[in-house]
């Protein structure tokens, strides 16, 4: 194959930078809207157990559509989906300002939720089938990444500004002109989808039993530690996850156009990214929860300046994300991912012994650089894992798939790391109060990095083969 032409490469690099921007809103409205929840709580009447659902919303239906997502970006169109996705967006993100009830905002937050489900695995396999396998393809996810850290860094310190200067519903306006306008630039620097290919079904009844499954999983495992983990509600919906799941399963082995084809899990670097996925959302995507309460609960730390607390973090991450993409590049994907992991975990457990109250921030800074990098390196190199060996029509839904196990492992690990940092504190106040919850925080970031440390033995059955590839492949 001959090289890209110069002019194909400057396209491309702008058709780059349009979907690192897309990845940049989705990760900015995180914590944009994190930091307005006591407002919004506040002004629309949200009670201390209802609040939760104005990021819980978002959650459940997020999680619950990926794979969805993903099956439509490979069937659809890529392009197609990217655009819809936007629109969609933006119209609940507007729907979201001008809420004045707290049901209505709760609605809007999962319609945003469905919006993300469907545009993430669209941004992610149009860059995994827009760029060679190789290092062409890992340069482009380490962009793709940086932006993702990016967008943490900008929705800490906006949803402060925002907030303070004009009210919570800017953070959700802030939304609608940078998603209309990236849908509206996806006509020109988006290659076009072309016509639909014929015979290939959505695999209705995979669509509605695994959408309902992991939408009620994830329902359970958000609402558990509110509502009690033996309430009929919650048992109920464990249960039909599990009803529907299996069904899921089973509809898929025997289905001649699979929503999920099955053999996908004989990709080792497939399932094991999956893998590792899963436990980086139950420790790495949990700490930022734990980090918040322990600024703004411990030492008292105002919005603004925990969005400011949190511009160190991301940049580490973000600088790691590039750090990841050289380190896959030349020493292979199986490397990056353990230098990574045990960088991570190495790092957690430093935030966790810094976490007393008598530290400061100056106490966690070292873990919180460490902890930064190695997510970082852990990032890039899981999504180059989830990609590697993966026919392109059929990345949109790889992409649902490793992104689905991240949704969940997040649910699930705030779940349980809920449940280990939170105490009974009824009735204390000043330092004993403050004393009790740093403790339970410090618990929950140390079980946190003992879970980052059990994926470095998942990232050693990647082959040495693959690493060895990747290296000639960089060669050549």
């Amino acid at each position: 194959m001959s090289p890209p032409s110069p002019l194909r490469r400057r396209h491309l690099g702008w058709t780059l930078a349009l979907l690192a921007f897309a990845q940049l809103i989705t990760s900015l409205d995180f914590n944009i809207v994190f930091v307005a929840l006591p407002r919004i709580g506040e002004d629309l009447g949200f009670s201390g157990h209802t609040l939760q659902w104005v990021t819980s919303a978002y959650a459940v239906t997020y999680g619950g559509f990926l794979l969805l997502g993903g099956r439509a970006a490979d069937l659809l169109g890529r392009r197609r989906l990217f655009v819809l996705a936007l629109l969609v967006y933006a119209l609940s993100s507007l729907v979201g300002g001008l809420a004045e009830s707290s049901g209505l905002l709760v609605a809007a937050r999962a319609v945003q939720g469905l919006g993300g489900a469907l545009l993430f695995p669209a941004t992610l396999s149009l860059v995994n089938t827009l760029f060679a396998e190789g290092p062409e393809r890992n340069r482009a996810l380490a962009v793709w990444s940086g932006a993702g850290a990016g967008g943490l860094c900008l929705g800490s310190l906006l949803g402060g500004l925002l907030t303070g200067a004009f009210g919570w519903e800017s953070v959700f306006y802030v939304n609608v002109p940078l998603a209309g306008g990236a849908a509206l630039l996806a006509f020109a620097l988006i290659p076009a989808d072309g016509v639909r290919r014929r015979g290939r079904s959505f695999d209705l009844p995979g669509a509605v039993t695994v959408t309902a499954g992991v939408t009620l999983l994830a329902f359970a495992l958000i609402q558990g530690p509110e509502s009690g983990w033996t309430a009929p509600v919650i048992l109920v919906s464990f249960a039909l996850a599990a009803v529907l799941l299996a069904g899921f399963l089973t509809i898929e082995a025997r289905s001649r156009d699979p929503l999920m084809p099955l053999r996908l899990m004989a990709n080792r670097s497939l399932s094991g990214s999956m893998a590792v996925t899963l436990i980086f959302g139950a420790t790495f995507n949990a700490l930022p929860y734990f980090l918040t309460l322990y600024f703004q609960v411990v030492h008292g730390y105002s919005a603004l300046m925990t969005g400011a607390a949190f511009l160190v973090p991301c940049l580490l991450i973000a600088a790691g994300t590039q750090v990841g993409e050289r380190m896959a590049t030349r020493a292979g994907m199986r490397l990056t991912l353990l230098a990574g992991i045990v960088t991570g975990a190495a790092g957690t457990a430093l935030l966790a012994i810094g976490m007393t109250t008598g530290g400061s921030y100056w106490s966690v800074l070292p873990g919180i650089v460490v902890m930064g990098l190695g997510q970082g390196l852990t990032w890039t190199g899981m999504w180059i894992a989830a990609a590697s060996g993966v026919a392109p029509e059929e990345q949109g839904v790889a992409s649902g798939m490793a992104s689905t196990a991240l949704q969940v492992g997040t649910a699930l690990g705030l779940a349980v790391l809920i449940a280990i940092a939170t105490g009974d504190v009824t009735g204390l106040t000043g330092e004993t109060l403050r004393g009790e919850v740093a403790d339970g925080l410090r618990a929950a970031v140390l079980v946190a990095a003992a879970g980052i440390l059990l994926s470095a033995l998942i990232a050693l059955t990647f082959g040495r083969r693959r690493a060895e590839a990747e290296r000639v492949h960089a060669d050549a």
